[in-house]
Parts: structure tokens; sequence; C-alpha cells
């Protein structure tokens, strides 16, 4: 254990109109630092998680995070972007700092105003984090680049519309109880699985219930070293943090696979020197719900096409063996996307250390989250555990 999660702060994520990025990362940057009780001036390091890409016409938001306090003030602020998996990377970077002795106190903000474009030009800045040259013009949004992982998947294993449709249902009946989940509603399986007006086919065999919101947000963690954190009121240590990557473009793979995620998850676990088995929960990245039927199998909780059995036998359940995205996942909070990671982190350290509320898995103790970026090409595993 090299560092501690200490102190944290989370906006309600959603289409927050009278916020902008400034406002967002400042609200989130002075709430993290109260609530891990210490100064603006004892933060070594800031980093920020921002996708941007053209969201927003103000990018180089790394000093707005100084807006926050008077103290942060002449501090190093650096941005971080990794597509969907820019707030991990901008939590794992504050990890490196802190493990090389660089700093004590780190603050790791994620932020993401995405609602201020029209939906055409979303999608086309979204494509920017897919492999231009070939997935650009075959697939044309990332929803479709998922439709044809989905497509690939189904042709080797079979049709798993249902268990897609069980992923979305569990996903929006555990957001009920997340106060930051941009949906709150129990859609049920029923709505879910049938094709509608309201649920209609955004890229077969996807529907809309099986893609994750769009969404505007922040999320804030303070990080300090384990020698700090013993000092401070909470403590959630990293047993573990691991990233990969792997090639960019879909043609160079089996998509039909996470290779990536099946190997960030296993540096995480032989770090933690432990297995599957020991988790309590995990936090997975189900930008579509075919994304964490894969991360099923690629974590190991199934075998190659048999993540269906996970969600069928109610195996990731709140109540199952393996709870997945207790919060409600992106499928329910929403997908600001530097927000996510950061968001994923805090949502975690809430469930170790009991304050999780209606969210709550019993007897929760140890913590997995997965963050992905792009279609399987940044993987970002962590472990997390209460340390007091």
């Amino acid at each position: 254990m090299t560092a501690c999660i200490v102190g944290w702060s989370h906006l309600p994520f959603g289409k927050r109109e009278t916020d902008d990025l400034e406002s967002m990362i400042v609200a989130v940057a002075r709430g993290a630092i109260a609530d891990a009780g210490v100064e603006a001036k004892d933060i070594d390091r800031i980093y920020i998680g921002n996708f941007n890409g053209g969201f927003v016409y103000q990018d180089f938001p790394s000093s707005l995070v100084l807006q926050a306090d008077e103290g942060l003030r002449f501090k190093p602020a650096t941005r971080l972007e990794n597509a969907c998996a820019t707030g991990s990377a901008a939590v794992h970077t504050g990890l490196g700092a802190i493990k090389a002795r660089d700093a004590r106190i780190v603050l790791v903000v994620g932020v993401e105003k995405m609602t201020e474009v029209t939906n055409e030009v979303l999608g086309d800045l979204l494509m920017k984090a897919s492999y231009a040259k070939e997935e650009r013009e075959e697939c044309g949004s990332f929803a479709a680049v998922f439709g044809r992982i989905a497509q690939l998947y189904f042709q080797r294993y079979g049709d798993r519309s249902d268990a897609l449709a069980r992923i979305a249902a569990k996903n929006h009946k555990n957001g009920v109880a997340n106060p930051y989940a941009q949906l709150r509603k129990d859609l049920g399986y029923d709505f879910c699985r049938t094709v509608s007006e309201k649920n209609p086919f955004v890229a077969p065999p996807l529907r809309r219930t099986d893609c994750s919101l769009v969404s505007d947000g922040a999320a804030a963690v303070v990080i300090a070293d384990v020698e700090t954190a013993l000092s401070m009121k909470k403590a959630v240590a990293f047993r573990a943090a691991a990233h990969v990557s792997d090639f960019l473009p879909m043609s160079r793979r089996d998509m039909t696979r996470l290779d990536g995620c099946s190997e960030a998850w296993r540096i995480a676990l032989g770090q933690a020197r432990m297995g599957l088995d020991d988790l309590s929960l995990v936090e997975t990245h189900d930008c579509f719900t075919i994304a964490e039927l894969m991360q099923y199998e690629a974590m190991g909780l199934a075998k190659p096409g048999e993540g269906h059995r996970a969600i069928e036998e109610g195996w990731t359940e709140k109540d199952g063996k393996l709870p997945v995205n207790p919060s409600g996942g992106l499928k329910a909070k929403g997908h600001p996307i530097g927000a996510t990671g950061v968001s994923m982190h805090i949502m975690a350290s809430m469930q170790v250390r009991g304050d999780a509320g209606g969210m709550q898995v019993k007897d929760a103790k140890i913590a997995g989250v997965f963050n992905m970026g792009g279609a399987g090409v940044a993987n970002y595993a962590s472990v997390l555990e209460a340390l007091r």
C-alpha cells in the first residue's frame, strides 16, 4: 500500500445547465479538500482528468483548479486525458507521484461538460477516441462501435439480448439508491428487453437502454501517502493499481474478448495477492451493456461465452456472490467522461467504509474498480480496502 484516498466530493451527474467547467471544478475541489480535512497549501500536486475534445470551447483546464483556493496558487497542475478512462488516468498518475515520493498529498479532479453540443456533434467528437482511419467510416458512432462488438459476440456465442437487458435492468434498479445518479428510475427487465418507441434500437442489437447516458459532472479525491493517511479521519488504501494499453485498431484484436481488461485484472489481483473471490464488489465500466457482459468474462467471473450466466443466475446482483455496479454504473449514473474514473473510485471507497447508504453492499471489505478507455484500449484496474 503506497497511498490512500482520504477525502472526496461528487456532484450529481446529469444536464447541469447552470454549471460550466470552471464552476464544477471549483465545487468538487473545495469539497474534497474540506472532506479530507487538509489545507489547500498542503496539496503538493494537482491532476485534472478532462477529455473535452471540443465539447466546450474552454480547453487547458488544469489551472482552473486554482480558482478553488488561493492556497493552490503556484502548485503544479497537470491535465490528463485517456479517452473514457481519463478519470482513472488522473487518479493513477497521482498515485505514481506519491509512490515516487514526489508528493505527499495530491488532489485529483475529474470533470466533463458534454451537453453544450448537439447529439450529432457529440457523436463525432466521441469518435476521436476510436481508430479514426478505420472505425470512423465503418461505424460512425461509438454506439455503432459497440453494436459491432455485440454482433461479433452474438455470432460466436449466440444472441445474448436477454442478458444485456438484465444488466440494464439491474443497473437502473441499483441507481435508484444513488443520490449522484442521472437516472434514478427502476425501468424493469421487460422495458429494457422490449424494442419500443421509448426504447428503440440505437445500433442493433443495442437498444437505448443498452447505452450509457450523456452527462455533465465532476468528482474529486484527495490522495495521501499511507503515513499521512494514518492520522486522518478516513483512509481507503490502494491494494493495487494496474494500467495496460492494447492496440487502438479493432482490426488488430479479437473483439469477442477484452484482452486488455483481462490483463489489467491479472496484474491488479496479483499485486493485491488475492483472487476475484476476495472482492466484495466491483464497479466496472458499463459504457454499453455488452461491455459489462464481456467484462464478466475478462475478469474471470465466467468462462468465455458464458458471461450471461453471471447476470441470469444473479451472481452480479447487489446480494449476489460478486455485486457489480451497485452504484448503478455508467448506465444509471451517467458518463461525463473525465469524471467517470474518479467517480468509480469514490463509489468503491464509500462501499468499503460502509458509507454507501442505500447502495451499500452488506459487509463490503474490498472493492475492485475497472475503467476502460475506447473499445478496450486503455484499461485501469484498482483494488481498494478501508484502512480506517
